[in-house]
């Protein structure tokens, strides 16, 4: 069965997200300079700990902490080693400078100087997806996707401003079309949003009477645009290989580190024979990291799975990285984020992998519009012009507002792409050993949220498969250093349930990464999730408590969820299977 591969991601929402986020400013220095001034402990005290891992090259802005309040000698020797003085800070003892990495050993030197750290602008964001990711931390330190390029198998890319370098430049710098109705632009509106996600510039953002920056993780990458999904968002396991094909093609041309696929279709076979999965495998094998959506399926309890099992193709296999979606809650502080209800729960089906792998941002999330089908079927989905600038009203024209796991899967293709820019030796593997590692692991026992428009609630059990390994967390994947060892894989694991003791485990599997060393062992990659202990969610659910309950088959038999047509239906996209109203 080739046809049924949908987007994923898009609900009948109409909400706006106005928060403040902390962005850092792209500081550029050299980190030769600061291994230099470390050679005494007291000089490199001065430093913030963010200087520590500046981007190598040219100028930066810093601030500058005196003791006494600072005299024309200290701004003499600040122009002296090539810097210029933006402001002075009386109230602080310090002054604003622009200046060669080179001068910060030599201004550290100076008795006088108490402390030197990057000049950081405080900004609005209209999405909270950035800082509940810690992208700032990795736009201050320089790193924003520059050099790399994003493979987007989609439903196409239209030309827009957020999509253009500084110099006006498109970059898009490669089209192709594999769907059946031609061109290459997006006539639905999914892959345009995706493409924002990933690495929109927020131009069209930002103006004098602006106060809200909608702009993407990785504002810095070049896309290759590969269209793979026609105007009603479908496409063929065939149209989305070749599209795949294409980008192990271009991988040298276009430097394409990074396959975004937010789309899938039901399993329906083992991962080691299904083609969609295989083709996957083949990127992952050529050095690229490939990023899937999950599946908007967590809410089907049609033959009382509560979710569970629902995880869609390629998702399902074990080389991908596998991505849930979390609600930011309206604010910057992922504290208190929850689980997206929608998001599709593992383990997978037939093969019973452990996914998804990580979580990110996937709710209610704004970014490109391009006056495709999704927005003219859904116009109440435009954010309001007075949501990110003041004297306006009426709708925007230039963003949208989707969720779904469609939405997250960006998130961490942006996140993997400012990641591959910093550290562009790391292989695939590498690259999602670390995520999983460093994801954040602190969660509640459980969530639950009423859909407005049914008055069903739906709970969430933050186990391994609701939450993978953790929220992505490119702050603390930046500054780990564990790197995994070459030629070990990081697969993730098959599980299977023991019904004597009610819990699940590892298949050992000597090839993998997890379990062989305490560096890369099960609680540190995915922490003390209730997913391995006899804890209420396995003893009251009745998926995991009764043998005979036709959940617990379906989920943990050797058949998929997706045999059952009232999952499925004939349904030909994934919003016409599951509406989800509301911040859910």
């Amino acid at each position: 069965m080739t046809e049924g591969t949908v987007a994923f991601g898009y609900k009948n929402t109409k909400s706006f997200r106005l928060r403040t986020g902390l962005a850092v400013l792209m500081v550029l220095g050299a980190q030769l300079v600061f291994a230099q001034a470390a050679r005494s402990s007291h000089t490199y005290e001065k430093f913030s700990a963010d200087l520590a891992h500046v981007k190598p090259g040219t100028y930066l802005d810093v601030i500058v902490q005196y003791g006494p309040i600072p005299t024309a000698e200290h701004y003499a020797k600040a122009a002296q080693l090539g810097g210029t003085t933006i402001t002075k800070l009386p109230s602080i003892r310090g002054a604003a400078f622009h200046l060669p990495a080179q001068a910060l050993k030599h201004l550290a030197a100076d008795p006088d100087v108490v402390y030197i750290s990057p000049d950081r602008p405080v900004k609005s964001l209209l999405s909270n997806a950035a800082p509940a990711i810690n992208a700032p931390y990795a736009w201050g330190l320089g790193y924003d996707g520059s050099g790399i390029g994003v493979a987007v198998v989609d439903s196409g890319i239209s030309d827009h401003d957020d999509l253009k370098d500084s110099s006006g430049h498109n970059r898009i710098v490669y089209q192709a079309d594999f769907a059946s109705d031609g061109g290459t632009g997006d006539a639905f509106g999914h892959g345009e949003h995706v493409a924002g996600i990933i690495g929109g510039t927020g131009k069209d953002s930002t103006c004098s009477n602006c106060f809200a920056v909608i702009k993407g993780i990785a504002p810095k990458v070049t896309f290759i645009n590969l269209r793979a999904l026609d105007k009603n968002g479908q496409g063929s396991d065939s149209s989305v290989i070749n599209a795949i094909n294409k980008a192990i093609q271009l991988k040298n041309t276009y430097n394409i580190r990074v396959l975004n696929l937010s789309l899938g279709r039901p399993v329906f076979e083992s991962y080691t024979q299904d083609p969609l999965c295989q083709a996957v495998e083949s990127a992952w094998k050529a050095g690229i990291v490939v990023v899937v959506a999950a599946g908007n399926y967590g809410r089907d309890n049609s033959v009382g799975e509560q979710g569970y099992g629902t995880i869609t193709a390629p998702g399902n296999d074990p080389y991908v990285i596998t991505v849930g979606a979390m609600r930011t809650m309206g604010t910057p502080n992922r504290a208190d984020d929850l689980m997206a209800s929608y998001s599709s729960k593992g383990p997978t089906g037939i093969d019973h992998i452990l996914k998804p792998d990580l979580v990110a941002p996937g709710n209610v999330m704004t970014s490109l519009q391009v006056g495709a089908t999704l927005e003219h079927s859904y116009p109440n989905n435009r954010p309001l012009l007075s949501s990110y600038q003041t004297g306006k009203t009426g709708y925007s024209d230039k963003y949208y507002v989707l969720s779904g796991t469609s939405m997250a899967a960006a998130v961490v293709s942006g996140g993997v792409a400012d990641l591959l820019e910093a550290q562009p030796q790391l292989t695939p593997d590498q690259v999602k050993a670390r995520l999983m590692k460093t994801a954040y692991k602190i969660f509640p026992f459980s969530s639950s949220v009423t859909d407005p428009s049914t008055g069903t609630t739906y709970t969430d059990y933050y186990d391994a498969f609701t939450v993978g390994a953790g929220y992505l967390d490119l702050q603390a994947a930046l500054n780990n250093t564990d790197v995994a060892p070459n030629q070990i894989s990081a697969k993730s694991p098959a599980v299977y349930y023991d019904s004597a003791s009610h819990t699940v485990g590892f298949v050992y599997d000597a090839s993998a990464l997890w379990g062989n060393s305490a560096v890369w062992g099960n609680s540190a990659v995915w922490g003390n999730s209730a997913v391995w202990g006899n804890s209420a969610v396995w003893g009251n659910s009745a998926v995991w408590g009764n043998g005979n309950n036709t959940g617990f088959s379906a989920v943990w038999g050797n058949s998929a969820v997706w045999g059952n047509s009232a999952v499925w239906g004939n349904n030909t996209t994934e919003a016409m299977s599951i509406t989800i109203n509301g911040d859910n």
